[in-house]
């Protein structure tokens, strides 16, 4: 890396440099943080005294060589160019001053004398540049033999050039090595922290102008302007290279980083070290005195070091990846019991619990009965702010440190709640102790009512229903909270679990007022959900929806609300309104890392998109709920993203993806739950769609005796009857078909469209041919805005029946239109079927360049009313859609026909239809 910003350092050298060369002898002491470029200007300069004609000779001092007497003098002598005769002389004098020193005697001045000799009358042949790095880590017997030759340099072609680190040692040595800067004739020359501008420049040189011009602030402000960590986080940019990065990222800081950071530390002093790992376990300064055991007054000398070195900013480290490259540096043990410390004094202190808590996840096994609550009051703050795996580690280790059996009951079902939002099979192994917890009395209110949820996702049902009993039986001594779950979890097994609705006490009756706002919503948006599938769409059940989902967020224990609210409005008749909170929802628990609550909201957007005909997105968001959260950790609720992947595929035409999907083994136990309806109601169509009409029928019956058994048989949950009466009908029994399409329409109310809709279009089916357009354009505008996939097939039979009709000149239109739908609902099967049908289009294409002569004579009013007609709605129909009299449409009519030249409403012009331009 080249010298940077060091233009005045090079000025001074260079003329204490010609200085030397003409004779006049010269001191310099390049002073510097630890890895600041001394080194780097010390060896530029002993090349170039090569170019002036000089000779340089240089030795490194070393904390591995202190104890080693005269050791860079040694080094001096031995990179000497020296005759024979000098050299033997030198090797005796070494080994004098080595055998006086190791026997405890100061080394001899005749010695000290002899030795400078040799260096003072080698510059007498060539100008001398003596180079020694990192002097105040030299020998004490050397730095006296530099002394002695420093004050008589003056008057010989030499330079002395040393480099020291600043805050180096403060010993006798260290005032020894400060005393050479301080003759007539010496300098000291300090080089401080690299600018944001010199950073950019050495970056650019590496990386680049763009990605230094990007980079370099954050880099400047990472390396604190230390030219070695520069170098680690430039090294790492090349081995990571960084792309598509947003704005407000940071460049990555990898292994050279780290190693750079060791490096740094391991030059620095013991005692600069000690306050390094200490920083790096406890960033409260007023702790570290007691937690590494230095003396106090050295705690702020060693933080200044660190900040000069670049390692630290405001007494914090300037990225975790300095923390942890320190912490990494510790061994086990000490890392071990440094945490350890810094948890007793961080609590002793008044510590937050998020702080203790954090040393007591670092420190392992912790006995102390004081932690316990500590870790059960952070994890409590952990799981509202969001931070659900800080919150299971506390949880876990509180755990293990517990031994009254009250506390551990509580902390385990908490445990329970926190990893279900990660992944609803982590916490199966807590279950046992749970019930045993829950038969000892030892497990109480909400924490009984985790279990219980629990035991029912998983299908261990008879569980379950035991531990309904117990809680049932200590209801009556139930707090107000305990009062309020209870109240909330009935409406919520009615909606989920229906098969275990007589289990939940109807006397149980809530508080005065609910605990907590959230818990009121909670009841709210449960109820809402159960009266929509009991009871079929309300406007007050869709309004509570909306604005529950207007105040909710996904915070502890919200997601109930959210599934309830989105579920009320799905069955509601409401799909579209509900995707659009939906999303919102699955990006928050994406962005909160919550891959449980993403899984199942991702499971409620594929069931929206199903509704709304897009099968694509219905694939797509199935697929997601299915992969972000496995199969196995679903338990019986496999059944919702399995059963909208079955019935997107066989709308797609993907065979072979729903048999590998009815392959899946499911819980035999979620055919007692409003998914094993989905699930029936899903391979039922797919049985339909190859043929298997038994199959399907069978399934079909199935899954309404169950929803008529649980009070569930509305048609915004599984129109179960309409799909049964299609099978009916392809297998000739079109009266019983006709009794179910019958029973269904009445029992759809103005809320259900899409339900009437495919009731109508299979009513038209059953329906004189003269009819069916009627019924088919009704079911037709009833899906208008909805759902596009029954739209398509709706199209289709209606060009089917005016292709029976003879009405040839609509067939082309409808088929278009219908066309359009699919693809837009990626209906694969629908298209193939109208592939099949070609000529239908083509009709269309010819009609299209025919101009229509005379449209431009009808009025706005006339041309509506015609449009209408054309598309074959009858007077009354036209009259209801416009919101005008039956004599005004007649009268509208009477002079179309009269401008248009015709007689009768067949033969107005195609293009005045308005299948026509939704079709162009």
């Amino acid at each position: 890396m080249k010298l940077v910003e060091r233009e005045k350092a090079i000025a001074t050298l260079d003329g204490l440099l010609a200085a030397a060369v003409s004779g006049k002898g010269r001191i310099a002491v390049i002073a510097g943080a630890v890895a600041s470029g001394k080194t780097e200007l010390l060896n530029t300069y002993a090349d170039r005294a090569v170019e002036r004609d000089a000779l340089a000779i240089t030795a490194i001092g070393s904390d591995a060589e202190r104890d080693l007497p005269l050791g860079v003098i040694s080094q001096l002598l031995l990179d000497a160019p020296l005759v024979p005769k000098e050299q033997q002389r030198a090797m005796n004098l070494l080994y004098e001053g080595v055998r006086a020193d190791e026997g405890d005697n100061q080394i001899d001045p005749q010695t000290v004398h002899a030795l400078c000799t040799i260096l003072l009358e080698l510059s007498q042949r060539y100008p001398l540049v003596i180079a020694v790095d990192d002097i105040d880590r030299a020998d004490h017997a050397s730095i006296v033999c530099l002394s002695y030759l420093a004050r008589r340099v003056r008057f010989a072609p030499m330079l002395m050039l040393l480099t020291q680190t600043e805050q180096g040692r403060r010993d006798q040595v260290g005032f020894e090595v400060e005393a050479l800067w301080r003759t007539p004739h010496g300098s000291r020359i300090t080089l401080s922290a690299l600018s944001a501008d010199a950073v950019c420049e050495l970056a650019t040189d590496q990386v680049g102008a763009a990605d230094a011009e990007r980079w370099g602030p954050a880099w400047h402000h990472l390396s604190g302007g230390n030219p070695l960590l520069l170098r680690g986080l430039l090294d790492d940019h090349f081995e990571a290279p960084v792309t598509g990065t947003s704005p407000g990222s940071e460049p990555p800081a990898g292994e050279n980083f780290a190693r750079a950071v060791i490096s740094c530390l391991h030059r620095s002093s013991a005692r600069v070290q000690r306050v390094a790992q200490g920083l790096a376990v406890c960033t409260d300064l007023t702790l570290i005195e007691q937690l590494v055991l230095v003396d106090g007054a050295q705690v702020s000398p060693a933080v200044r070091t660190l900040t000069t070195v670049g390692l630290l900013s405001g007494g914090d480290f300037r990225h975790p990846a300095a923390r942890a490259a320190v912490l990494a540096d510790l061994d086990d043990v000490d890392r071990i019991d440094l945490f350890a410390r810094a948890a007793v004094l961080a609590h002793r202190g008044g510590a937050s619990s998020a702080v203790v808590a954090e040393h007591l996840v670092h420190a392992g096994e912790f006995t102390e009965a004081w932690a316990v609550p500590v870790l059960e009051d952070a994890a409590r703050q952990a799981l509202r702010e969001g931070r659900v795996a800080a919150a299971v580690r506390y949880l876990q280790i509180a755990l293990r440190a517990c031994t009254d059996s009250l506390r551990r009951a509580r902390i385990t079902a908490t445990l329970v709640r926190a990893e279900w939002r990660i992944n609803p099979s982590a916490p199966t192994g807590y279950l046992p102790e749970l019930a045993a917890a829950l038969r000892g009395g030892h497990l109480r209110g909400v924490d009984a009512l985790v279990l219980t949820k629990a035991l029912l996702w998983h299908g261990q049902f008879a569980d379950a229903r035991e531990a309904f009993e117990l809680i049932g039986a200590h209801s009556g001594e139930a707090d107000a909270e305990t009062l309020a779950e209870l109240v909330i979890t009935r409406p919520l097994l009615m909606a989920t679990y229906p098969s275990f609705r007589p289990l939940v006490h109807p006397g149980t009756k809530p508080p005065a007022a609910m605990p907590t706002v959230a818990a009121g919503h909670r009841l709210e948006a449960a109820t809402a959900l159960a009266g929509v599938l009991t009871d079929g769409p309300s406007e007050r059940a869709i309004a509570v929806a909306e604005r529950i989902l207007q105040h909710s967020r996904l915070d502890e224990m919200s997601l109930d609300t959210v599934e309830g609210a989105l579920l009320t409005l799905t069955y509601g008749g409401r799909p579209d309104s509900a995707a659009t909170w939906c999303d919102t929802f699955i990006e928050e628990a994406r962005m909160r890392r919550a891959p449980s609550r993403q899984a199942r909201l991702a499971a409620i957007r594929a069931e929206i998109a199903m509704r709304l005909g897009d099968l694509t997105g219905a694939r797509q968001h199935a697929t997601d709920a299915l992969t972000v959260m496995p199969s196995s950790s679903w338990g019986v609720a496999v059944g919702g993203p399995l059963a909208v992947l079955i019935m997107a595929d066989t709308a797609m035409g993907d065979f072979g993806a729903v048999r590998d999907h009815l392959d899946q083994p499911v819980p035999e136990e979620m055919f007692q739950t409003r998914f094993g309806l989905h699930y029936l109601y899903a391979r039922g169509r797919y049985s339909a769609a190859i043929g298997e009409l038994p199959l399907a029928l069978r399934d079909f019956k199935l899954c309404g005796q169950l929803a008529a058994q649980w009070g569930l048989d509305t048609p915004g949950l599984v129109p179960w009857r309409i799909d049964a009466a299609e099978a009916l009908l392809r297998m000739r029994a079109s009266e019983q078909a006709e009794q179910l399409i019958v029973d269904q329409l009445n029992r759809c109310g103005d809320a259900e469209p899409r339900v009437r809709a495919m009731g109508l279009r299979l009513y038209a089916a059953c329906s004189e041919l003269r009819h069916r357009p009627m019924y088919l354009r009704q079911a037709a505008d009833l899906h208008h805005g909805g759902d596009d996939y029954e739209l398509a097939r709706t199209l289709v039979d209606l060009a089917k029946a005016f292709q029976s009709l003879g009405e040839s000149r609509r067939v082309g239109m409808i088929a278009r239109r219908a066309r359009i739908t699919a693809e837009k609902a990626g209906a694969k099967l629908i298209l193939k079927a109208l592939d099949r049908e070609a000529g239908w289009e083509e009709s269309q294409a010819a009609q299209e360049t025919q101009p229509d002569k005379g449209l431009s004579v009808l009025s706005e009013a006339e041309r509506r009313v015609a449009a209408l007609a054309a598309a074959g709605y009858s007077n009354r129909e036209i009259s209801e859609k416009l919101y005008i009299t039956i004599s005004t449409v007649e009268q509208h009519l009477t002079r179309t026909y009269r401008k248009l030249n015709v007689t009768r409403r067949s033969d107005l012009p195609v293009s005045l239809s308005p299948e026509y331009s939704a079709g162009v």
